[in-house]
């Protein structure tokens, strides 16, 4: 039996709004163990001693991450300060709560600490992502809709 990286991220997501420290799940030669406050999450599966057994990296839970708050360098992009908000899962990017409303953030718009900037959707389960810090928003980094990998540059604000 393997697992699918949809099954994995439902798995996670079911762990990650519980209360668990630790959860081992054996499946048929599939051993999958989550630790909160762990550096990483591994699954590995098994196989014959002709092969080497690979160990496949999962994305930390939510409660692992924290906020990404590094300083954007001049090289990498034309703004030249703020703070970086990161996806904190791999999923499809929703500047927008829904097609007919208008989007949480456009560059420009002053935000507040926990005040929404976007929606990614994984699985029909969407989570919202909000402003770490209050200022103002620099820089759109993801177009709407698009789909978006773990740590991937989201936006960039500049605290007040």
């Amino acid at each position: 039996m393997t697992l699918t990286f949809k099954e994995v991220s439902e798995i996670m997501k079911i762990i990650d709004a519980s209360d668990c420290e630790e959860v081992l799940l054996e499946l048929e030669g599939i051993k999958l163990v989550v630790r909160r406050g762990s550096s990483e999450t591994t699954l590995a599966a098994p196989l014959p001693a002709s092969i080497a057994s690979p160990q496949i990296a999962v994305p930390p839970t939510t409660a692992q991450v924290q906020s990404a708050q590094q300083p954007v360098s001049t090289a990498s992009n034309d703004v030249t300060t703020g703070t970086q908000i990161r996806a904190p899962m791999v999923g499809s990017f929703y500047r927008r709560p829904s097609p007919d409303q208008p989007s949480f953030v456009e560059i420009g718009t002053h935000v507040n600490v926990g005040d929404p900037l976007c929606l990614i959707e994984v699985m029909k389960l969407y989570t919202t992502i909000t402003a770490t810090i209050a200022g103002t928003i620099k820089h759109l980094a993801v177009e709407d809709t698009q789909l978006v990998e773990f740590d991937q540059l989201l936006f960039v604000i500049e605290p007040d």
